[in-house]
C-alpha cells in the first residue's frame, strides 16, 4: 500500500464552538423595547408601575388612572367631563371607573354642602396598598421590667385514688367563612355594617357583638353588591327562626349568608334601563269649564266630556 489517499484531511480538525461554525448565520438580538429618557424639569406626574404594569386593570382603565393622577387638585373628573375630553364614549368610560374604583385607585364619596345640595366628590389615589394596608406601629423601645421572683408554693401530697383534670375555658370555634365582594366599595361595607347594627332592633335575639358584626360585614357586602335591598337580606337572615331560639346568632348568620348567597345581578346598560321619554303635551283651557288640562289639540277636558255622555 505505497498510494496515499489523497481525499483524506491530513489531522483531525477541533470543533468550533458557539456561534462560529460556517454554515450557521451570525444571530444578533435586534427586538426589545428601548428607552431614549430625558430628566423632566416641569410639568410632570410620578406614576407609580403598581398602576402603569397592573395585570388585572384593562389599557383605558389604566390610561385613565394615569391622567385622573395628573389633573389638579378641584379638576372636573365626572363621567361627562371626560366623555367630552375623550373620543371614548360614556359606557367605556365608566366601565373604567369602576374597575379603578374596585383596585382601589378611586373613591366617590357624596358629601352634603352647607346648602343642603349632594354632590358626588371623586378622589383619585395613587397607592391603593398604603391606605387598605397601613404601616404597623412600631414598638416601643422601654426596656421590658423584670418580674421579682415570688416564692414557689410547696407542693402538697394527694391521694393516690384522686385523678385531677385541668378545666381551663373552654375555646370557641370559628366562625364559618363568609362570602366576599367582587370590588371593595366602602359604601357598601358601610351599608353592610348599619344593617347589621340594626339588626337587633328587629330581632332582639341577633344582638351581635363588635368582632362578629366585622365578621359578617364582608358576607352583607356582597349580598348588596348583587342587587339585593336591604329589606331583603334583614328577611332572609332572619325568616324561619327555629322556635328554640339561635345559640351562637354570628355562626347562624355566616351560615345563612354562605349558603343562601344569590346568584350576580346580569349587566344592565345604564342607557338601555332607562325608560322612553314620552312627550310632553301642550297646555289648553278647556272650553266647557276654562280648567287647564294637557293635550295636543283644544277641545273639552275629561270631566266635562264625560257629563256631555251621560246628558246624552
Amino acid at each position: 500500500m505505497g498510494t496515499q489517499n489523497p481525499s483524506a484531511p491530513p489531522r483531525a480538525q477541533a470543533r468550533n464552538a458557539g456561534n462560529k461554525h460556517p454554515h450557521r448565520a451570525h444571530r444578533t438580538t435586534t427586538g426589545g423595547l428601548q428607552h431614549d429618557n430625558s430628566r423632566h424639569t416641569a410639568r410632570f406626574t410620578v406614576i407609580g408601575n403598581h398602576l402603569a404594569q397592573h395585570r388585572e386593570l384593562s389599557l383605558l382603565a389604566i390610561g385613565l388612572g394615569t391622567h385622573l393622577q395628573s389633573l389638579p387638585q378641584g379638576a372636573p373628573a365626572d363621567i361627562k367631563s371626560l366623555t367630552a375630553r375623550f373620543p371614548e364614549g360614556a359606557t367605556r368610560i365608566a366601565a373604567a371607573l369602576r374597575e379603578l374604583e374596585c383596585h382601589g385607585y378611586l373613591r366617590r364619596d357624596r358629601h352634603r354642602t352647607p346648602t343642603g345640595r349632594i354632590v358626588s366628590r371623586t378622589v383619585s389615589c395613587n397607592q391603593p396598598a398604603a391606605r387598605f394596608h397601613p404601616e404597623a406601629p412600631t414598638p416601643s423601645r422601654t426596656p421590658p421590667v423584670e418580674a421579682e421572683p415570688q416564692p414557689r408554693p410547696s407542693p402538697q401530697p394527694q391521694e393516690p385514688c384522686e385523678e385531677r383534670t385541668p378545666q381551663g375555658p373552654r375555646e370557641r370555634k370559628p366562625l364559618p367563612a363568609v362570602p366576599r365582594p367582587e370590588c371593595h366599595v366602602p359604601a357598601l361595607f358601610r351599608a353592610a355594617a348599619d344593617l347589621l347594627a340594626d339588626l337587633r332592633r328587629h330581632h332582639p335575639r341577633m344582638l351581635l357583638s363588635a368582632s362578629d358584626a366585622a365578621h359578617l360585614t364582608p358576607g352583607v357586602a356582597a349580598w348588596l353588591e348583587r342587587d339585593v335591598t336591604p329589606a331583603a337580606v334583614r328577611g332572609a337572615l332572619t325568616a324561619d327562626l327555629p322556635p328554640e331560639g339561635v345559640r351562637r346568632p354570628a355562626a347562624f348568620l355566616a351560615h345563612r349568608l354562605a349558603a343562601q348567597l344569590p346568584p350576580p345581578a346580569p349587566y344592565r346598560d345604564p342607557a338601555a334601563a332607562l325608560p322612553p321619554v314620552r312627550p310632553r303635551l301642550p297646555m289648553q283651557n278647556c272650553d266647557g269649564c276654562e280648567r287647564g288640562f294637557h293635550a295636543p289639540e283644544p277641545g273639552l277636558c275629561r270631566d266635562c266630556r264625560s257629563d256631555r255622555k251621560k246628558a246624552a
